[in-house]
Order: C-alpha cells, then sequence, then structure tokens
C-alpha cells in the first residue's frame, strides 16, 4: 500500500488560518460510508443524525503552552523547544530548534531566568531530554512564558489560547489539540445530552505523531510514535452498554477512536486502565468499538487520511475530499468537519 494512494490536491488558500467566531457555525460534510454520498449541513446540524441511545465519546485532553523560546546561558542564541512527553523529576522528552546548539550539559535561560533547563541525554530522533529548575509552580511558568504549539501549517498568531481547546478539555498533556472538538459548544453538548444520547469521556495526550509526516513509500513501514491515554471505569461502562443495547459508540476526533481501539478486546469490550498506544489504523484494519466519527479534515498522505480511509474506503474519502476542495471546505485544525457513518439519515424533529 503506497503512501501516494493517499494524496489529494489541496489549494493552499483552503487552509484554516483562523477558527470561527462560533465554534458550531462550520460546516459538516456527511457522508455515507457505505455508498459515499455526501450532504452539506452546518455542524450544529449534527443533533438531526445523532439518535437517542447513542455514545459520544470525546477526548478531553487539555493542550498545554508547550513551545518555548529560550536562550543558552552562555553565548544567548536563540533556541527553540517543544515539550513532548513529561518524565520523572522534571525531566521532558523535548523537540529542540537547532539541535545541533543542544548538546548534553547545556543550559538554556526562559524568561529571562524564572525557568531554567540543563539538556541531560539524546534520544530517538534527535529528541533533547531537558531537565527544568524553576521556583513555583511549573504550570503556572508554562502559562506564563508557552505559546500553544500550533501546527507548522497555522502561520497566524492565536488571539486566544482557550481556541486550541475543546470546551470539555480538563486533563493537561498534549502538544496538540483533539481538533474535532473544537466545534463543540457548552450548548451544543447540553442539547445532545438531552436527546438521550450518552457522553462518555476518554483521555489521550496527543504527541509529537500529529505533526509527523509519513516518510516511507510503504505505509506499513510507518511506525507510530506512543501515546498515553486513560479509560475510567465509568466511561468504559457507557460505552459497553450502549453496544449492549445496540446503540452506536460515535468518537469525535481520531484520537477518541485510537484510544477506545486500543483500549478493547478484540470482541469489542471497552476495558477501563491507562497505557501507551501505537495503534496505527489503515485499510484493512477491522474496527472492534467504533461505529461512526466525527472529524476534522486532513493533511495528503498522512495518517489521519488513512484511519478515514480504514472507515469509509479510500475512494469514498478521496471522493468527498475533492468534492470538499470544490466547495470551498476549510481544512485542518481551524477547519470544517465531516460525520462519517453508514446510511446516516437526519431525524426529522
Amino acid at each position: 500500500m503506497d503512501v501516494k494512494d493517499f494524496d489529494y490536491e489541496l489549494p493552499e488558500e483552503l487552509i484554516a488560518q483562523d477558527p470561527l467566531e462560533d465554534r458550531s457555525a462550520s460546516r459538516l460534510m456527511v457522508l455515507d460510508r457505505e455508498t459515499g454520498e455526501v450532504q452539506h449541513r452546518i455542524f450544529k446540524d449534527i443533533t438531526e443524525y445523532l439518535r437517542p441511545g447513542d455514545c459520544l465519546v470525546i477526548n478531553d485532553t487539555k493542550v498545554i503552552p508547550a513551545r518555548l523560546f529560550g536562550v543558552k546561558k552562555d553565548t544567548g542564541a536563540k533556541i527553540e523547544i517543544l515539550l513532548l512527553k513529561r518524565r520523572e523529576n522534571d525531566i521532558w522528552e523535548t523537540l529542540v530548534r537547532p539541535g545541533k546548539k543542544a548538546k548534553p550539559g547545556t543550559v538554556i535561560e526562559f524568561g529571562e531566568g524564572l525557568l531554567t533547563g540543563t539538556v541531560v541525554d539524546t534520544v530517538d530522533d534527535g529528541n533533547r531530554l531537558i531537565q527544568f529548575h524553576y521556583t513555583g509552580i511549573f504550570e503556572e511558568i508554562l502559562d506564563q512564558l508557552g505559546q500553544m504549539p500550533l501546527p507548522p501549517y497555522i502561520t497566524h498568531q492565536l488571539k486566544d489560547k482557550n481556541r486550541y481547546q475543546t470546551v470539555y478539555a480538563r486533563h493537561e498533556g498534549s502538544a496538540a489539540a483533539p481538533t474535532a472538538g473544537l466545534h463543540f459548544t457548552q450548548e451544543l453538548l447540553a442539547e445532545i445530552e438531552g436527546m438521550g444520547v450518552k457522553i462518555a469521556h476518554v483521555t489521550l495526550h496527543v504527541g509529537l505523531g500529529t505533526f509527523r509526516p509519513v516518510k516511507v513509500e510503504n505505509v506499513q513501514d510507518h511506525h507510530m510514535h506512543s501515546e498515553f491515554y486513560i479509560v475510567e471505569e465509568s466511561e468504559a461502562k457507557k460505552v459497553n452498554d450502549t453496544r449492549a443495547a445496540g446503540g452506536r459508540v460515535i468518537c469525535v476526533g481520531t484520537t477518541s477512536c485510537r484510544t477506545v481501539e486500543s483500549a478493547s478486546t478484540e470482541e469489542g469490550v471497552l476495558k477501563a486502565g491507562t497505557g501507551w498506544t501505537e495503534i496505527f489504523i489503515y485499510p484493512g484494519y477491522r474496527f472492534k468499538v467504533l461505529d461512526a466519527l466525527i472529524t476534522n479534515f486532513h493533511l495528503p498522505q498522512s495518517t489521519l487520511v488513512m484511519l478515514v480511509s480504514a472507515l469509509a474506503g479510500r475512494e469514498h474519502i478521496l471522493d468527498a475530499y475533492r468534492e470538499a476542495v470544490k466547495k470551498g471546505y476549510r481544512f485542518f485544525s481551524f477547519g470544517d468537519a465531516m460525520f462519517i457513518a453508514a446510511h446516516p439519515a437526519a431525524e426529522k424533529r
């Protein structure tokens, strides 16, 4: 399976640079994963495609302002750091630019010494382990000094940090937002719950793999970076009860999808617990828990295009993406949304 099989033409002007003022005013493409037929709606119309007895699975991870700009203590040379994974003893795995200036022993200052970091080791892919030193609470210092780690295709500065968070974000730890969830407002979620739809929370801290391109020709040769997930007992029960009663499990975003598929048995029973997942979903994968997916439009040749192709078929996805380009949909993190389900029919209310 060639990575080029998941390519499509995208005009640069369709890459959304800013979030809409109203989160739920994004456009929504509804895709029948069986037939490939599409409908064009507004995101708040998602309620018409949900049914009592369904379960919506959301990822409640919270993005930390993980991008830090500092200087080498001895030379004053500028260094940019992206926090990836928290280790113990205030040590983080980080991506450093330029890496050649960050050899073990290098001391980096941030915020005129409010925070300092010492490079202690180099790990896979050239990432650095940095031990931080500070007075006070690390998260508060990070909130003061850090910037949201927006994807490289977003060139605008974000005016409000909260617009790169879902309204239900609560567990800090991500280097990127689970962007399909950005379309939901508190009011829309309350309306959905009022319809008799369960909402199950899972947590998957999104890591660098979100930004990492597939560099191999053969899809099967690609290796995903590991990401940490949490599934609480009460939330697993909501999903399992839904399946037992014949309802649909609808994941909000590829991160929620990867969490439930990682944490379930082959028979489709979601297990409570914590762990690290490197699951890579591409065509040929058999979904164990997920029935339908709410997602954004993803980068050409990306693992996320491969995931949605596993659900709806590569031809259906690429046809839908071409239609989205033709209709001027907004793409990627701050862009429009897609609902992928088998025979989605709007309910009359």
